[in-house]
């Protein structure tokens, strides 16, 4: 039977701020990068930047965290990819979530805020309405370095978004599975409102334009808004692997997974694989396995990882990567292979102990 031995888990994370919803990303030269949505000061707020840490030693030490991002909105959801070419790649999107958090303290529906917070949210508020920065900066993004982060392209817009942002498959193709939000004319009350189906995009130029070329049907029973968060990985054989956060009935709560043999244009209904749990990073291994890691929100709290060898046709049994989460404010973890054939993932979490979520990691070994 296949376990994970975890080798040695640590805090990442130095910025003294919420981080949330981090991905990793391993580049050719060995360098680890990590981006997440920190500057925050909880899971929901209007503070959201993009930043990123980078680690020469295998996650040995950190570097200083580089803020990348600060819009005028929450700026949520970064991922990162290393292309071939040696271009980097950061994706978000940008969300107005906590204007409802807002309006909900101030119908006396919740009282989380203390009475300085929701002056200061309200502040807020008002300069993103006066400024007219919703329809300008609401959207899902894209910023891409040719020089190792030294400078970035301006940001431009992308037809999908999902956490940990696009892949390229081992034939160098370029795909991104993601939601589609609505477009501005179906806006209610000058923002978007819910989400639209998952489509995969592809680039045929290195990540500077997108363009869709297929769609994820829904399967018996689940409609638009039950679909969130996909990630995809290139199994081999041109076959490709979707998993999909599912919301609806049945298997609500569950990774459901999706598959495409041709290149991502056509895709069967998703379908349940057993598993309980929050959204799947997938990964190949130099061996040809998957190796799925998401969140686990049931006590114990904490972080699964599963391993495939039949391309995603089956999973092994979950292996335990962390169980001493506090809390359910955890998760989305993503993972990188090392050099030595080590695992090394990454997630965000909330401790007891401190004011702030933080990015853990964990360097594990797959033992059969």
């Amino acid at each position: 039977m296949l376990e994970a031995i975890i080798l040695d888990v640590n805090v990442i994370s130095s910025h003294p701020s919420y981080h949330g919803w981090p991905t990793v990303a391993r580049k050719r030269d060995g360098e680890l990068l990590v981006v997440s949505s920190a500057g925050r000061e909880r899971h929901v707020c209007p503070f959201g930047q993009v930043h990123m840490i980078s680690s020469r030693d295998d996650g040995d030490t950190w570097s200083a965290a580089q803020i990348l991002l600060d819009g005028p909105l929450d700026d949520r959801d970064a991922g990162v990819l290393q292309t071939r070419s040696g271009t980097t790649l950061v994706t978000w999107f940008t969300s107005l979530s906590w204007m409802e958090q807002l309006h909900r303290q101030e119908m006396g529906i919740t009282d989380w805020l203390t009475p300085a917070d929701q002056a200061r949210w309200q502040l807020e508020r008002e300069r993103v309405v006066t400024s007219h920065a919703v329809r300008r900066e609401m959207g899902t993004w894209m910023i891409r370095s040719e020089d190792d982060g030294r400078t970035w392209s301006e940001r431009y817009t992308t037809p999908v978004n999902s956490p940990h942002g696009p892949i390229e498959t081992t034939s160098a193709r370029l795909l991104y599975a993601g939601n589609r939000m609505q477009p501005p004319e179906k806006w209610e009350n000058g923002a978007p409102h819910g989400k639209g189906d998952i489509a995969v995009a592809e680039s045929t130029d290195d990540g500077r334009t997108w363009h869709i070329v297929g769609a994820v049907p829904y399967a018996d029973g689940h409609e638009a808004g039950d679909y969130h968060e996909p990630h995809l990985v290139d199994a081999g054989g041109g076959r490709l692997v979707l998993h999909i956060r599912n919301h609806g009935r049945p298997y609500a709560g569950e990774i459901i997974q999706s598959e495409s043999e041709d290149g991502g244009r056509t895709w069967i209904a998703p379908r349940s694989i057993g598993v309980w749990g929050l959204p799947s990073h997938l990964m190949r291994r130099g061996d040809g396995r998957l190796v799925m890691t998401y969140g686990y929100r049931r006590q114990p709290y904490g972080n699964h990882a599963r391993v495939s060898g039949d391309g995603g046709r089956t999973w092994s049994t979950p292996m335990t990567l962390s169980d001493d989460g506090t809390s359910g404010d955890l998760g989305y973890p993503s993972t990188v292979e090392l050099g030595d054939g080590r695992l090394l993932t990454v997630w965000y979490e909330k401790p007891a102990d401190r004011p702030f979520a933080v990015l853990r990691q964990a360097r594990w070994s797959l033992g059969e």
